[in-house]
């Protein structure tokens, strides 16, 4: 498979790597480095597919073009477009082209991310009654510099599509109904930590997100009535360690399962030959989680400006 690298900033860059010798050319208005400055530019037997690692704003139309031209596509998350009915449309076309448009959520590739989800869906846990999880990363700097980065409802759409995603991988479930808590501009323009609830949901769901944590650091706390389990850290930040934990009733140690991990990122890797296998096998684009995962971003977003109002 020939492919096309849209964007040459860090995920760009690290796309590139990953695609070997698939990779022709690249894609950037700004980059002096690329091949081309607009995807419209290349020569459309040159490639089959474009990797795309754009801001949200430009993805709806080089994403159209693309899948319209019978082009695969590998999208940065989150699948952003001004309305709900453009994913749709996104939709339509992939599957009238016979074509993936696939989302790229590399975390479901993490392995301990992985693990859960074949614990959760063992049994083993029993009825899971509530998951915490926290995603902090120190990059609010690097976005209040960015000349697009800073604005709208800022660490909630960056780090939040990534645990809304995450959630839907586990569960199999899109809970709607989503309540900002917490919404917090320390150094940025734009929100850069926020802290947001689903009472409503089954498990219950609170998510923590900040652009503030110096050591990087990923935390997940799941509940279930036979027992716990718990990820700390990402193995880019790593040690990256799983614990299951078996609850002894009525009360008492329990017995304690624990995994570390001390590698390299494997989620790069595995994401690409994941959308590789996809096209191969003519998998019909289903971006239905792209579009709950935007009408809960919104949704937020008007949590957060709501939560600045009344702050005021």
């Amino acid at each position: 498979m020939r492919v096309v690298v849209v964007g040459l900033g860090i995920q760009g860059k690290k796309r590139q790597r990953h695609a070997g010798s698939d990779f022709v050319c690249s894609v950037d208005p700004v980059k002096p480095e690329a091949d081309y400055d607009t995807i419209k530019e290349v020569p459309l037997d040159q490639y089959d597919a474009a990797l795309v690692c754009l801001p949200d704003e430009p993805k709806y139309q080089v994403l159209r073009y693309l899948l319209e031209n019978g082009k695969h596509v590998l999208v940065e998350k989150p699948l952003w477009t001004e309305s709900n009915e453009q994913i749709i449309e996104l939709q339509q076309i992939a599957r009238r082209h016979q074509v993936v448009c696939y989302t790229a959520y590399n975390h479901r590739f993490e392995p301990h991310f992985i693990r859960m989800k074949e614990l959760l869906d063992s049994g083993a846990l029993g009825d899971i009654r509530y998951c915490r999880l926290f995603y902090g990363n120190g990059t609010a700097r690097l976005v209040r510099d960015s000349v697009w980065r800073d604005q709208g409802a800022g660490v909630v759409p960056d780090l939040g599509s990534h645990l809304l995603d995450t959630v839907q991988f586990w569960f199999g479930q899109r809970p709607t109904h989503f309540e900002v808590v917490v919404m917090n501009r320390f150094e940025n323009q734009a929100p850069d930590h926020a802290v947001i609830i689903n009472k409503s949901a089954r498990p219950q769901l609170t998510f923590e997100m900040s652009l503030l944590s110096w050591r990087n650091h990923f935390v997940c706390e799941m509940v279930g009535e036979q027992g716990s389990a718990s990820i700390e850290s990402l193995c880019k930040w790593g040690p990256s360690r799983f614990t299951h934990y078996t609850r002894v009733l009525p009360s008492g140690r329990p017995p304690e399962q624990s995994v570390t991990l001390v590698q390299d990122d494997p989620t790069w890797a595995l994401e690409y030959l994941h959308f590789k296998e996809l096209v191969a096998n003519h998998v019909e684009t289903n971006l239905a989680t792209d579009l709950w995962i935007q009408q809960e971003l919104n949704r937020l977003s008007v949590g957060c400006r709501t939560a600045e109002i009344m702050s005021e």
